[in-house]
């Protein structure tokens, strides 16, 4: 399991003064549980920052802008990283998610589903 403490709760609140007009499209359908899961913004996950996290269901959201094509050896290594803890990572480039809203919104919605069902196991009949 990752490790969550002890943040670097200035790094992360550098990350979300600074956040990308597409996180904070995003950030709008997140906050709240309005999606069935609560997530939080520029997570501290060991060595890395999530751009979204839920804990509750192990699931970390990437948005990438231009930068992350000059490091798609890094992104490869800190999605293995976070696997080989139990997180599944989900990405989308920016201009998906401003382009996009709708299909990324309902993706992040069919993953939470999946996750929480894989989790709480099938409808028992009792």
């Amino acid at each position: 399991m990752p490790d969550f403490k002890p943040r670097n709760t200035a790094r992360a609140r550098q990350l979300r003064n600074v956040a990308t007009p597409a996180e904070r499209l995003l950030w709008r359908y997140l906050a709240r549980g309005q999606l069935g899961a609560k997530f939080s913004r520029q997570m501290p996950v060991g060595p890395y920052f999530a751009d979204f996290l839920c804990r509750e269901l192990r699931l970390a959201i990437e948005l990438d802008g231009h930068s992350h094509n000059l490091r798609a050896e890094y992104d490869t290594a800190r999605d293995r990283w976070m696997a080989e803890q139990g997180l599944r990572v989900l990405r989308f480039p920016n201009a998906v998610v401003l382009r996009e809203t709708e299909m990324v919104v309902a993706a992040v919605l069919a993953e939470v589903t999946a996750l929480r069902g894989a989790r709480d196991g099938p409808p028992r009949c009792d």
